[in-house]
């Protein structure tokens, strides 16, 4: 419980009608979970205005309504907060609400197109191992301490942030690592938040349907390195094209890693094979369990962070070198009988698509068959489709198009724009069936003994959705089943 004006610092206030001397007893963005005493914030989502439901917030108990809009009819019994920013708001009221919980935190947050959930999870790996009490704000799973919790978004809510990020508090955690979106970015569900340091992985063609343009894109994951405080640290891959112009504006101590020129965190590849990279990391050559180039440099972001948290550099390369990857990222199996290799990739933009294929290529010593199940999300960026499906023919032997999570759009319609505009020699290399299990099936009895077969698009993922429902689907589940039945 917290009087209301103890929660309003920071808050772009318009105007105040009535008493801030009001007992909040919670915070609230959706009207069906409204309580009584409640302070309901009206934001102005993508597909729903909060605001046309002010009126059911009260009549749920709200004693106080955060607004962009003022009603035309206000209710003597209630406060109204007008705001020029309803979701700006939130961010500052739910992170005093909770006691300011970064404040007794060191919050690193991650964010780029790929890495974010491999930087994430490894940090907290290392930190764990290394003794701290850690949390974990990811993709795959939200952790406090060894306690594992469901995450339903990339980054959560601001109010379900900052009650996480106090349950961390109470649970004794120190660190805290997060990924960090640009959709959270720019819908400020990270306003309020003090941060120890940020880490740029990198940037790539992703969430054009949500951001219109690159630019956009670009800029909200810049905004989050522009409010680095100069406490803070800001670590940027240099190696991408735009890992400088993240941070122009950055108040931070700022810290470089690269693979490809000089840098505070140097890498150099010195052998990658299926059985782990082999790196010089500022000229100590360590051997660590993750394979490819991709994770040659989510290794240095994550060895980068732990130097600028204070950690000795030999003991964190000792550690990490022993760490394993974020599910879904990667994981490979072997089929007993036909050697036939299977991995599962959250790979699902057409960089990280042909990131994991490049590494694949590589470590195919033998040249064996490559073959690449690759779908696409419904409802979401069109612009990606052909160039994800060019990327699985230009990189595989062969490809099988099928559904990813459709959502409320047909299959068939998600693989034509795949189709468009393929080059003629791609054609003959690609089969289009819907249903992920038998594209699955067909690809493992495509393979000849040894084969490699990928499986991307929805790695740690434990269902697909379809017409709104989420339905029970494993890739690694199915692949493991159909290779069992394969060795029988």
């Amino acid at each position: 419980m917290k009087l209301l004006s103890d929660i309003l610092y920071k808050v772009p206030l318009v105007k105040v009608i009535g008493s801030t001397a009001l007992e909040i007893e919670g915070l609230c963005i959706d009207s069906r979970q409204m309580q009584k005493n409640f302070a309901f914030i009206a934001i102005r989502g993508t597909d729903v205005d909060g605001h046309d439901f002010i009126g059911k917030a009260i009549v749920s108990g709200a004693n106080c309504i955060v607004c962009e809009t003022l009603p035309e009819l206000l209710n003597g019994e209630v406060t109204y907060i007008q705001t020029k920013d309803s979701a700006l708001a939130v961010g500052y009221m739910a992170h005093l609400f909770f006691n300011s919980p970064t404040t007794q935190l060191q919050l690193v947050g991650i964010t780029g197109t790929n890495g974010k959930t491999t930087v994430a999870t490894g940090l907290y790996q290392l930190f764990t191992d290394l003794g701290f009490n850690c949390g974990l704000i990811s993709t795959v799973q939200n952790l406090v301490g060894n306690i594992l919790l469901q995450a339903t978004h990339t980054t959560p809510d601001a109010i379900s942030l900052n009650a996480l990020l106090h349950r961390m508090v109470q649970a004794g955690c120190t660190h805290v690592f997060m990924e960090v979106s640009s959709h959270a970015i720019h819908q400020h569900r990270i306003a309020g938040l003090q941060f120890a340091g940020g880490i740029f992985t990198n940037i790539t063609h992703d969430h054009l349907d949500y951001h219109k343009t690159f630019e956009a894109y670009l800029e909200a994951k810049k905004t989050f390195f522009d409010h680095l405080t100069p406490e803070a640290f800001a670590i940027t891959n240099i190696d991408d094209k735009r890992g400088t112009v993240m941070l122009q504006n950055c108040k931070a101590k700022k810290y470089t890693y690269s693979l490809q020129t000089i840098a505070d965190f140097k890498g150099k590849i010195l052998e990658n094979a299926l059985t782990g990279l082999q790196l010089s990391v500022n000229g100590n050559e360590v051997h660590f369990k993750l394979i490819g180039t991709f994770n040659a440099y989510n290794l240095l972001a994550i060895y980068g962070a732990a130097i600028c948290l204070a950690q000795k550099s030999a003991e964190v390369l000792e550690v990490l070198s022993n760490i394993s990857g974020a599910e879904g990222r990667f994981d490979y199996f072997i089929s007993a009988r036909e050697k036939i290799i299977g991995i599962i990739d959250y790979a699902h933009t057409p960089d990280a698509l042909q990131n994991v294929l490049a590494t694949i290529q590589q470590l195919n010593q033998q040249h064996r068959q490559i073959i690449t199940v690759v779908g696409c999300g419904g409802n979401r960026d069109k612009t990606k489709r052909p160039l994800m499906a060019a990327m699985a023919c230009a990189y595989s032997d062969k490809a099988i198009f099928t559904a990813d999570n459709p959502r409320n759009e047909d299959p068939s319609d998600i693989i034509k724009d795949m189709e468009a505009d393929l080059k003629s020699a791609y054609r003959r290399k690609y089969v289009a069936i819907p249903d992920r299990k038998e594209a699955i099936k067909t690809a493992v009895n495509f393979c000849q003994p040894g084969d490699i077969v990928l499986v991307a698009g929805k790695g740690h993922e434990k269902y697909q959705e379809i017409k709104g429902v989420k339905n029970d689907f494993d890739d690694k589940k199915v692949l493991l089943e159909i290779f069992e039945l394969l060795d029988k």
